[in-house]
């Protein structure tokens, strides 16, 4: 059996995400563990300003003003967002698991890579203007901490993040 891929997304992967990584696995004999962070730590600032940036003006000020989410529903959200990924990736590789990760979210890539001796990791996020540009996004700080190449998927397309 071959080493694991973890893969850690911020949304629910679907039908794109899903070639993806069937072309990763190339029918290999490989086992998937998907991650979902219950909090995805976003920073208003950071935010407010990926917002401008893409002319979402009223989103931008709608969120801003915005309550901190509830841990609960934020919870239960990474728990619908792992429902469907795990879905959307039945029957790829050997096997599909997964788990929702409190805490930081690169912390947990970072632990279960380390725990099941994984050679390879996947960040699958929406593209983050602010977080790309600077490189601070989670496959370049992922990247820095193992010591080995993170493959960065902007969700629900073909493209490849800068890692």
């Amino acid at each position: 059996m071959n080493d694991p891929i973890v893969i850690l997304t911020e949304e629910p992967l679907g039908a794109d995400d899903r070639v993806n990584i069937e072309r990763l696995v190339d029918g290999g004999d490989i086992p998937l563990v998907v991650l979902v962070p219950a909090n995805t730590e976003r920073h208003m600032l950071v935010d407010f300003l990926e917002h401008l940036s893409l002319l979402e003006i009223a989103k931008a000020f709608r969120e801003l003003t915005a309550q901190a989410p509830d841990p609960e529903s934020e919870r239960a959200e990474a728990a619908e967002t792992l429902a469907v990924s795990l879905a959307a990736l039945a029957g790829v590789g050997t096997g599909v698991t997964g788990e929702v990760v409190d805490g930081r979210a690169v912390d947990g890539l970072v632990s279960k890579v380390k725990e099941l001796g994984a050679r390879q990791a996947v960040v699958i996020t929406r593209p983050h203007a602010i977080a790309d540009t600077f490189h601070t996004d989670w496959a370049n700080k992922a990247q820095d901490r193992l010591g080995l190449p993170v493959l960065h998927l902007y969700a629900g397309s073909g493209f490849i993040g800068d890692s």
